[in-house]
């Protein structure tokens, strides 16, 4: 059998930088038409989410530093007017274009590819207790998924047909946090991605961990209201995903954690105390070892550098060069999501190369 069955991760994901020029633009560069785009000026600004199961357009945006509904400000500040054929395009709001586009301001984009539509009646399938819709991609272990919750447990189908490691939810229309599942936590935690708070044992997950076909809600217990939600689920891929934990060993020279792939995207975060920032790097902010620029998800901070940032993307995972408690501390442990630039070893067996 074939080490990985993705012999080229650019086109499933891939990053974007860009130097704004005041209006309106349109940003090419990629192998993949996206589905999920998060923006984030890499000046104090706050990030922009959007995807095309909620499709593009000034009230669309999710700020993941916030747990503001869905709408914002995109009509002041500019917005993500389209998704392309190999990009997107963004519309320059009344006072510019701040969230993409300002003149002189510095970006990056995340991007990543869904592309198949998917609705499932749960009363004529069988699957689920409620009905749901979205965009998924079974290759890349990645589905967008739009459901309605009542305000009582539930059952949701995700359209991966693997089981997901990782979860996050989203109420569109009310002040509710991004609420997220980890496969490495268990089924009765979750962790909040806009905000330093340590993993919470919580119902929300009904103690029931997902499986190939659906993920379980309480939300009775979890804190969740009825509404309109926008779930993200991920499942690993070997060669291209991986969503697991490590031990900081409080060390400069860190924990190494092997993933089977060169990363172009690492985010982590620490899971107990204080602390727990979710630090973003990717390889072509810095595409040379040592890594040290961050920006942090649940923040709308400029862009950090230096040596409490450290670590380098090695030809098969990455080795934390740092003793910063945000990445490092002794025995503390931190749950990662990271995607490839190269497999280890490609289909045909060609390695990949350090940098």
């Amino acid at each position: 059998m074939a080490y990985t069955t993705i012999d080229k991760p650019s086109d499933y994901f891939d990053t974007l930088l860009s130097t704004g020029d005041g209006g309106s633009q349109t940003f090419t560069g990629l192998d993949f038409q996206p589905d999920w785009v998060w923006s984030k000026r890499r000046q104090t600004h706050v990030h922009q989410l959007y995807d095309s199961v909620r499709t593009a357009g000034s009230g669309k945006a999710l700020q993941s530093d916030g747990n503001a509904a869905e709408g914002g400000d995109g009509g002041t500040y500019g917005y993500l007017s389209s998704f392309t054929s190999n990009g997107f395009a963004s519309t320059a709001g009344s006072s510019n274009n701040n969230y993409f586009n300002a003149d002189g301001g510095t970006y990056v984009f995340w991007n990543w590819k869904a592309g198949t539509s998917f609705t499932n009646d749960a009363s004529s399938t069988g699957i689920g207790s409620i009905d749901s819709a979205g965009s998924v991609n079974t290759t890349s272990g990645f589905s967008i998924v739009s459901f309605t919750d009542g305000g009582s447990n539930a059952t949701i189908a995700h359209g991966l047909g693997v089981v997901p490691k990782v979860i996050i939810i989203k109420n569109r229309a009310a002040a509710e946090g991004w609420y997220s599942y980890w496969q490495p936590l268990g089924n009765n935690k979750q962790v909040t991605l806009n905000t330093t708070s340590a993993s919470s044992t919580t119902g929300m997950w009904n103690n029931t961990t997902p499986t190939s076909t659906v993920f379980s809600l309480d939300t009775n217990t979890g804190g969740l209201s009825s509404g309109n939600y926008i779930a993200y689920c991920f499942a690993e891929k070997k060669g291209y995903s991986k969503f697991s934990s490590y031990i900081g060993n409080g060390n400069v020279s860190g924990t190494y954690v092997h993933l089977g792939f060169k990363p172009a995207f690492v985010l982590i975060k620490k899971t107990t105390g204080t602390n727990g920032w979710w630090g973003i790097q990717d390889n072509k902010r810095e595409p040379e070892n040592i890594v040290d620029k961050i920006l942090y998800a649940n923040v709308s901070d400029a862009e950090y550098s230096g040596a409490n940032y450290s670590q380098d993307f090695l030809s098969n995972g990455f080795k934390i060069r740092t003793a910063h408690a945000g990445m490092n501390e002794s025995a503390a442990p931190y749950i990662y999501m990271a995607f490839a630039e190269n497999p280890f070893t490609t289909s045909t067996g060609v390695p990949a190369t350090a940098r």
